[in-house]
């Protein structure tokens, strides 16, 4: 039997691995012999290893679970992680007003899934990518984390890419 990460009272397992198999597939097993699903995402972001190699189960994850990546590619800062399997990504822009021939800036908080095979922290640059609803806010999911540089370690509230 797969040794699987329990966190919830509910048996957790993923949808697409039977777990009473007496003998694994080989399309489903990792380099360290356990039975794990997972799956390329596509549009050239790669599978992390640790979505390969872990033992959590999440199924709005985009690499291990039921959802596929379609429609926009955004990138942002992480404001907060303080949710379970979310966070919350600050995207900064120009808005042009024609009356004054001017740009202001401004900005869009937005809900993303994060999946546990990422480590992040607040600063760090998410790239997002659209899929299904997945909650009543959460319509993006994150496909890959950029860590921070030390230059801009300490601004969240930063307008320096556009």
């Amino acid at each position: 039997m797969s040794e699987i990460e329990h966190n919830e009272r509910a048996f957790q397992q993923q949808e697409k691995i039977f777990c009473a198999r007496k003998v694994a597939i080989k399309k489903f097993t990792n380099k360290s012999g356990r039975q794990r699903y997972w799956k390329n995402v596509g549009l050239g972001f790669k599978t992390p290893k640790s979505a390969i190699e872990g033992t959590y189960v999440d199924k709005k994850c985009p690499f291990t679970g039921n959802v596929s990546i379609r429609g926009r590619i955004l990138r942002g800062v992480i404001k907060s992680g303080k949710m379970k399997r979310s966070l919350i990504i600050r995207r900064n822009y120009l808005h042009f007003h024609p009356k004054y021939m001017r740009y202001e800036k401004r900005h869009h908080n937005m809900a993303a899934h994060v999946s546990p095979c990422f480590e992040f922290q607040a600063g760090d640059e998410a790239i997002v990518g659209e899929c299904r609803p997945l909650s009543k806010t959460i319509r993006f999911n994150v496909l890959k984390i950029n860590p921070k540089s030390k230059k801009a370690a300490h601004v969240i509230k930063s307008f320096t890419k556009f």
